[in-house]
């Protein structure tokens, strides 16, 4: 009995199912399409034998592209090959398109059907495909099927934003469009503005021409000898200026009023801008030529190159084309008449409008079209499949075209293809290092620019970082140093009697620390004036009172003073320490009452 198997792809995997009652089902075919619509009776028919998941979503576009040409990927060889029974024979595979049936049957040795049964049954499969797979649901499957459905796409089309073609026949199409648009407009001023001053048509035949002199003229009476250098601007010729001037003192035209003229000239200053704006996109399309054909536009022109591509619908249908098309390209409807009346074929189409064969005599017309098709041919395959774009290989088909009809008309051999084309191979080779070196180097300079950018940003970022950190360091260097400056102040003014600092300042009140510095400064001074005597009597009555104040001063200091040191450094010995600062606070004490005694004796 023959097992039959149905493939099917999707967008998350491929997925191997096999059908019970094959013999049954292929018979009833009715019965299948009613089954389908119902999950229940689906799941009867079919069964899930296996599954396998794209790992990303790169291996499913891939895979996609693999299914869409014919070709059998390697994880489709894989997956079969594995889940497939042995006997290759007993297997009947249903796969929904029959191309890449074929290729299974050929390169796996299965047999595969399409179409009939099997186009309902994957119909029913792609139906119920998220409740067959454990995990899958509607909302994922949907949202595989659109990412992969947009990758797919945007790889037919094949998008580089260097070489396209589509930018070349857009344009060619308006520049067409705005040739006719500006001729008729001109035509429409011609006329119009011929009513007021109708000698200046015979004077200026340039449309363009025109248009300016009408939008500066506006009413002839008014044009005089001031206006000439303006108008020889214009015309570019002094005698056409001079000629437009004795015209408009002698017209034979009508009076026309202020709002007519108004008129006349914003529709002129129209076809002006249209005029000038055709000529910015003529700029644009020579560089977009040189940039995706470089050689047919040097062998042909810009214009008429890209009107063949225009014709062909891209640049690589173009190089398709085998040479006797190229050459009648454009004059179909002539080829058809002449095949419809069994006529003379036209001998050439587009490239009629190249200077070429209009150089040559009547007799070698066709002669140098059908040469020169056989260059635009390969011209147009060279710029299509070439990856560095050069223009060397056109000038050289130019040349031998030159050769060509100077042949025709003097009897002169041209050079061989072979040694032209050796040329041409030797200095395209050499074209194309200069412009890799040229690419080298502006992806150094845009690499620099680049490091640059990130050293600045990274910079910025560090910045910013640390700067809330660093402030509030600073207030907070701030808020201890003021009163560390108290403090330091403090002990200034107190050093040299005690010989320590004065811890005792900040224990004691203030108003206690003002006294103590009074009767210091009175002391020195004691010493220092020895004569005044009533002073003194003063300050000797002052002094028992202000001793108590003195001596808890010094207690104080001999008691804080250990323990300041035991917080500044653990290495030094409070024990030893505080003993010797008090023997020396008592001995600087009992130093300055001798000097109070001595002092009433002198």
């Amino acid at each position: 009995m023959v097992l039959l198997h149905v493939l099917f792809e999707h967008a998350v995997g491929y997925a191997l199912l096999a059908l019970k009652e094959v013999e049954e089902i292929s018979l009833l075919l009715p019965q299948v399409e009613e089954c389908v619509l119902s999950l229940g009776k689906f799941h009867n028919i079919v069964r899930l034998v296996a599954f396998c998941p794209f790992a990303s979503s790169q291996v499913a576009l891939e895979n996609a592209n693999a299914v869409s040409e014919g070709i059998v990927h390697e994880d489709l060889r894989l997956f079969l090959e594995t889940h497939l029974p042995s006997k290759k024979k007993k297997v009947l595979l249903g796969v929904g398109d029959p191309k890449i049936g074929a290729a299974i049957q050929e390169e796996l040795g299965y047999n595969c059907q399409t179409g009939g049964v099997i186009a309902e049954i994957l119909r029913g499969i792609r139906l119920h495909f998220h409740n067959l797979v454990k995990g899958l649901t509607d909302l994922s499957a949907c949202k595989a099927q659109l990412g992969l459905g947009h990758s797919y796409s945007r790889a037919k089309v094949k998008f580089n934003v260097n070489r396209v073609d589509n930018m070349i026949i857009q344009s060619i199409s308006l520049l067409d469009q705005l040739d006719k648009d500006i001729n008729t407009f001109s035509m429409r001023v011609r006329e119009w503005y011929g009513y007021h001053f109708p000698e200046l048509v015979k004077i200026v035949n340039d449309n363009a021409t025109y248009c300016r002199l009408a939008q500066f003229i506006g009413n002839r009476k008014e044009l005089n000898e001031d206006k000439l250098e303006k108008l020889e601007e214009l015309t570019m010729d002094g005698a056409k200026a001079k000629a437009i001037l004795d015209a408009s003192r002698s017209s034979m035209g009508m009076d026309i009023s202020a709002i007519d003229l108004i008129n006349i000239e914003s529709f002129s200053s129209r076809v002006v801008s249209l005029s000038e704006y055709r000529q910015s996109l003529h700029t644009y399309l020579r560089s977009k030529m040189s940039q995706v054909a470089p050689s047919l536009s040097a062998l042909i022109g810009e214009a008429v190159g890209a009107r063949l591509i225009a014709h062909a619908g891209s640049l690589t249908n173009l190089a398709k084309y085998p040479a006797s098309t190229v050459q009648i390209l454009g004059a179909e409807k002539a080829l058809f008449r002449a095949l419809k009346t069994r006529g003379n074929t036209p001998k050439y189409g587009l490239i009629f409008h190249s200077t070429f064969i209009g150089r040559a005599a009547a007799k070698n017309k066709g002669r140098i079209s059908r040469y020169l098709a056989n260059k635009c041919s390969i011209a147009s395959r060279i710029d299509c499949f070439s990856e560095v774009p050069t223009s060397v290989f056109g000038e050289k088909l130019r040349e031998q075209v030159e050769e060509r009809l100077s042949f025709y008309e003097t009897g002169e051999i041209p050079r061989k293809n072979l040694d032209v084309m050796k040329e041409a191979m030797v200095q395209a080779e050499e074209a194309a290092v200069e412009i890799a070196r040229k690419l080298e180097k502006q992806e150094k300079k845009r690499l620099k620019k680049e490091k640059k950018r990130l050293a600045a940003i990274a910079l910025t970022a560090l910045e910013n970082s640390s700067s809330t950190p660093e402030e509030c360091e600073v207030s907070g260097q701030e808020m201890g140093e003021r009163p560390k400056k108290k403090k330091k102040q403090k002990p200034q003014e107190v050093p040299q009697e005690n010989g320590m600092e004065d811890s005792s300042s900040s224990v004691l009140p203030k108003p206690k620390k003002k006294k103590s510095f009074s009767k210091e400064e009175l002391v020195s001074s004691d010493l220092e004036e020895t004569a005044v005597s009533t002073s003194f009597s003063k300050r000797k009555k002052s002094f028992p009172k202000e001793e108590p104040a003195s001596d808890p001063e010094e207690a104080g200091n001999s008691r804080s003073v250990p323990k300041k040191k035991k917080k500044l450094s653990s290495k030094e010995e409070p024990v030893s320490s505080g003993p010797e600062e008090a023997a020396s606070s008592k001995s600087s004490s009992s130093k300055k009452k001798k000097k109070f005694k001595k002092t009433p004796q002198d």
